[in-house]
């Protein structure tokens, strides 16, 4: 009978990361990227519903790609091998158009309560640009269009530009109503006259609008992947300041040529269609938003490096602090166990028994009783009190009303002498 592998004989069964994918050790993330896109559409699930080995091929480059596309993943990998890696932990990006309605719904739901939840391009919209199977229609600079886009389908735009205007850089932007999600995309084209996925852009939330933009200003640009920064601050959420730039990293197209090049709007709602408007703008009246940009981006980036060398101060003293919070309690009960051995021995100082030591308290009870017992007035005979009272009904003159009697009473009480007519009749 077969025994159980142990989780090291299962590490040792999977294959490098790099070798699934097909790129070398040194390789960009753009390149990686690329890589597992190209692949991970062929033996996508909707192209081989029926086929279980390309279900695991596809398992098995999904699970490289989480990987190597994490940079914290990636470098324990890189210095410890599977053992560093949580393999429960990895991400799945999710392909809405393949779920089922119960799922979708799923989520929906989860998405709404603010679970960070990546979706992915549809496979079969992938595989119908790649074959060159999709509509294009042409897009001018400084041309915007309005249009509606279904869930889970693709407007493609062509646009054409010159070398002067590839000098000055391109923008392309796409906005909708707050409540709509799409993606931006970007294609390359291939020999055989295809469309393959180069770049794509998740929209964002920004006051009434969910916007999204893609910047060819001939330098470096940045986006921010806030789905990645969203789960690494979920994991952690003591430490989510240092990992907010996480999904700060570098576009993966950051020049283009003259010719003409393919965007594409994604709708990524759950349900619904999307209501947006395209613009591509040549970027030669926008020189000094070019230099802003440059400058703040430069500014993340040496501000994601300070947090990194923060991130190692905070742990150190954070570790101090535990420390010192631990020795702080053992200290207090260290001395709440002398003072009490203390007590003991000044106790022990005495010649007095035990039980005449314990009833001090109450000798000093009893006469605190005994002293307000004599200071209390004497109680009255029963028999007593009723002569009394017999004595001071007789002795009790009539009165011609009861009027007259509080008069009295008053009078005596507090000793003014009130006159009184008597001649008027009770």
């Amino acid at each position: 009978m077969t025994g159980h592998r142990s989780k090291s004989e299962k590490h040792q069964l999977r294959r490098d990361p790099y070798e699934v994918l097909g790129v070398l050790r040194n390789s960009t993330d753009q390149e990686i990227k690329s890589a597992y896109r190209k692949m991970a559409l062929k033996y996508h699930p909707d192209k081989t519903a029926n086929d279980p080995v390309a279900a695991d091929v596809f398992k098995e480059l999904t699970f490289s790609y989480n990987i190597l596309s994490d940079p914290d993943k990636r470098r324990q990998y890189d210095t410890a091998g599977f053992e560093a890696v949580e393999a429960e932990g990895q991400e799945l990006e999710l392909d809405l158009s393949s779920l089922g309605a119960v799922n979708t719904v799923f989520a929906a739901l989860f998405s709404k309560l603010g679970v960070p939840m990546k979706t992915s391009v549809s496979a079969t919209i992938l595989e119908e640009a790649l074959n060159g199977r999709v509509s294009v229609d042409p897009l001018l600079l400084g041309q915007a269009v309005t249009k509606k886009v279904e869930k889970q389908c693709a407007h493609f735009y062509a646009v054409t530009i010159t070398e002067e205007e590839v000098t000055s850089g391109l923008v392309c932007r796409v906005e909708s109503s707050s409540k709509s999600k799409f993606k931006l995309l970007y294609f390359d084209q291939e020999a055989d006259g295809g469309l393959s996925l180069a770049q794509q852009e998740d929209s964002r939330r920004s006051g009434k609008i969910t916007s999204a933009g893609m910047y060819f200003l001939g330098f470096p640009v940045y986006c921010l992947d806030h789905t990645i920064t969203s789960m690494a601050q979920a994991k952690v959420p003591e430490t989510a300041l240092f990992k907010s730039l996480d999904g700060f990293q570098q576009c993966e197209v950051a020049e283009i040529k003259a010719g003409t090049h393919v965007f594409a709007v994604y709708g990524d709602n759950f349900f619904k269609s999307v209501n947006y408007t395209i613009q591509v703008l040549c970027a030669a009246s926008f020189t000094q938003e070019k230099e802003d940009l440059r400058s703040v981006e430069a500014q993340i980036l040496n501000k994601r490096a300070e947090l990194a060398k923060f991130e190692t101060e905070y742990r150190e003293v954070l570790v101090q602090f535990t420390d010192m919070t631990s020795r702080y309690a053992q200290e207090m009960q260290s001395i709440d166990e002398l003072l009490k051995q203390r007590s003991e021995s000044h106790s022990a100082y005495s010649t007095a028994p035990l039980i005449e030591r314990s009833s001090s308290r109450n000798r000093l009870r009893k006469s605190l009783f005994k002293k307000a017992a004599a200071e209390a007035p004497a109680p009255i005979d029963p028999e007593e009190e009723e002569e009394e009272e017999s004595s001071r009904q007789r002795n009790k003159k009539p009165n011609t009303c009861d009027e007259s009697e509080t008069l009295k009473k008053k009078t005596r009480w507090y000793n003014l002498y009130l006159k009184l007519d008597k001649k008027k009749p009770c």
